[in-house]
């Protein structure tokens, strides 16, 4: 493929386990670029086993950034990720047009794509409380609240992740507003053209991958990884599905084999709740097969080559 005048940004997508690092590897060899992950938990060095970081010899053959580069002690944002990323595309497009952005964090995504909102600072006695009403009264309390005071948040945000729900009931107690008031703004400008690609599995097929892909982490070591991340268990970053439920193990909450299972479930909830995001984003993402990787590349050749 030529290389166009226009800067591009192949965002390359999907659920967990769909199949996305091979991929990427295939198209960065191809068009000779790095790759930039945009995954929240793979950026972190502690955690390579139960991230499904890529593999130390993939990492030689193909320069990522943002895999096993910061540490879970370094506080990160996904304002943080999008100063960082910005700051390496525009270093990437000095001598390329092409860059290639690869991973399932919607948030990382948008945040790079689009610009973050501009939020109230939540003081920690309200975030003390909100906390405190999570742990005593349950998620069910909070969503009761969400829908009373912003029926649109309500709808629009995952209402099953705690920490997602939490974060909108901080913003409407601190500021008196609601929490969808705060993400009316026109996403930032850019200065390149993104291509959307998801890949997409049957749903079977991309549970059945998920429930392997665990076994072979705890043949790899996730138990030893998670006991290493115990005494830091309090820490954001190790509020992560395949770690949270070895520390249910190690407190004596769950036996070995209920902890598995729990990593393969809340895993597949993970790719639910990641499937249901594309579904509201449908309109603009490009749906193709993990092994259609001819496909993509006629499918990139043209978008990049059509006039804008």
């Amino acid at each position: 493929m030529s290389l166009p005048n226009t800067p591009y940004l192949i965002v390359l997508s999907g659920p967990t386990a769909v199949g996305k690092t091979k991929l990427s590897m295939s198209l960065a060899q191809h068009y000779d670029i790095p790759i930039l992950s945009a995954d929240s938990r793979q950026i972190y060095r502690e955690m390579t086993i139960g991230t499904a970081q890529p593999s130390k010899e993939q990492l030689k053959e193909v320069h990522h950034y943002f895999i096993n580069s910061h540490s879970i002690h370094q506080p990160y944002t996904a304002g943080d990720y999008e100063k960082e990323a910005m700051a390496v595309l525009r270093k990437q497009y000095q001598s390329r047009n092409i860059a290639l952005l690869v991973g399932g964090s919607q948030f990382y995504i948008q945040a790079l794509l689009k610009g973050l909102d501009s939020f109230p600072t939540i003081s920690s006695k309200t975030k003390e409380q909100v906390l405190f009403d999570l742990d005593q009264k349950g998620g069910a309390n909070l969503q009761e609240e969400l829908k009373e005071k912003d029926p649109q948040s309500y709808r629009s945000i995952d209402i099953q992740n705690p920490r997602r729900l939490a974060r909108a009931i901080m913003v409407i107690r601190q500021s008196g507003k609601t929490f969808s008031s705060f993400k009316s703004r026109a996403p930032a400008s850019r200065p390149f053209i993104p291509i959307y690609i998801q890949l997409v599995r049957p749903r079977v097929e991309l549970y059945d991958r998920i429930n392997q892909r665990v076994d072979l982490m705890v043949d790899a070591g996730l138990e030893e990884e998670a006991r290493k991340l115990y005494p830091f268990r309090h820490l954001k970053a190790c509020d992560t599905v395949g770690y949270r439920e070895w520390f249910q193990y190690f407190d004596g909450t769950w036996d070995r084999e209920k902890c598995i299972e729990k990593i393969k479930q809340h895993t597949r909830n993970y790719a639910k709740r990641q499937l249901t995001w594309f579904r509201k984003e449908a309109d603009r993402w490009n749906q193709f097969a993990p092994d259609q990787e001819k496909e993509i590349r006629g499918f990139l050749q043209v978008e990049v080559e059509s006039p804008k």
